[in-house]
């Protein structure tokens, strides 16, 4: 959901209509799971997907209509068959809601966006009613991690005291769906919780080709991004329109002032030798998730002999460096070098979410 909600504010602040499809429940193989989204528009796809191929042709063919009847319902689809060349045979079942009328949760919305630009996390609770001749109602709701007077006013009594634990099963999964049917009897609807976190915050020092590259890729793989130089004619709109943040200013006291913690990602990619050790310096201690530093094995030798003899590191502390950076796929140019960096920040990050749902 994060990665559309963007796009979902400037759709409706621009009057556009809209139709959000979300994946609320699979089994067997299928081509995404519970809580992949996608966001439709009357020229069809926006953002996000729902798998691709066959079942997201079959989603947007669903979604034009809904925006016409602006009825929300879900959707059954079977994808054990075979049909034609974007027919990929899944083996596996999914329900798709699609929602007629995502502007009606903007509250919720807001209240998300406010949480996340704090970098508090939260839970998304979607209540789905009964099936009426009109459709479904849908009713989402914004839950803060910050304390537990949070929960909406007005929730249904069995579905408020069941929230705390499917808030835990949210967090370990990311999804999670709540079985209204055993909670209380006659009702069909269907209610589940997202587990909706701040994006990891990348942090690129040095403005150059590479890190114009490297912003640009880690914007598609759902990063926050910094870019710091001290070079205005490098470290500006125009030149990345991709970052969130630009920082101008020397090197050393811009990562200094930086603020590091276990979801930030840093990449060191400055244009020499001095720039990069300045960099690093403030950061090698600091509990980031990753540091990583550009250049050579040779390079690198030299600046670990400096760091461990000037004891600006540890010998630990410098383990953690990775450097040379990036994964090994014999890259040579610029563009080679951001995608071998962006897939070692990718591998991080999920080794990092797998630690953290056991």
């Amino acid at each position: 959901m994060k990665n559309i909600c963007s796009q979902i504010f400037e759709q409706i602040r621009s009057g556009s209509r809209l139709v959000l499809a979300t994946v609320v429940r699979t089994s067997g193989s299928t081509p995404q799971k519970p809580g992949s989204s996608a966001l439709f528009g009357e020229k069809g796809l926006i953002a996000g997907t729902v798998g691709g191929g066959m079942l997201e042709g079959e989603v947007q063919h669903i979604a034009g209509n809904v925006m016409i009847s602006g009825t929300s319902d879900q959707f059954y689809f079977n994808l054990d068959t075979d049909q034609g060349d974007e027919g990929a045979i899944c083996g596996g079942e999914a329900i798709v809601l699609v929602d007629a009328n995502p502007s009606s949760h903007l509250q919720a919305l807001e209240k998300m966006e406010q949480s996340l630009s704090k970098r508090i996390s939260g839970s998304l609770l979607t209540v789905v009613g009964n099936k009426l001749d009109n459709g479904r109602t849908i009713k989402r709701y914004w839950i803060a991690d910050n304390s537990e007077a949070t929960l909406p006013h007005g929730l249904d009594p069995i579905l408020r005291d069941s929230i705390s634990s499917h808030i835990k099963q949210a967090i370990r999964y990311g999804f999670t769906e709540i079985d209204l049917h055993s909670r209380k009897q006659g009702q069909q609807g269907i209610a589940f919780l997202e587990r909706i976190n701040p994006m990891p915050k990348l942090v690129i020092a040095g403005a150059g080709h590479v890190g114009k590259a490297l912003a640009h890729i880690a914007a598609l793989l759902e990063f926050e991004i910094t870019v710091v130089d001290d070079r205005v004619e490098f470290a500006n709109r125009d030149n990345i329109p991709d970052a969130d943040h630009l920082v101008v200013k020397h090197i050393g006291n811009a990562m200094s002032e930086l603020e590091t913690g276990p979801d930030t990602y840093i990449v060191i990619v400055t244009r020499g030798h001095s720039h990069d050790a300045e960099a690093l310096k403030q950061c090698i201690g600091s509990n980031a998730s990753y540091i990583g530093m550009i250049g050579s094995s040779h390079k690198v030798g030299i600046m670990k002999k400096r760091f461990l003899d000037e004891q600006w590191a540890t010998t630990e502390q410098w383990s953690r460096i990775h450097t040379p950076i990036g994964i090994t796929i014999g890259s040579k140019t610029v563009q080679e070098i951001a995608i071998s960096i962006a897939a070692q920040l990718v591998s991080v990050r999920n080794q990092r979410k797998e630690s953290h749902a056991e």
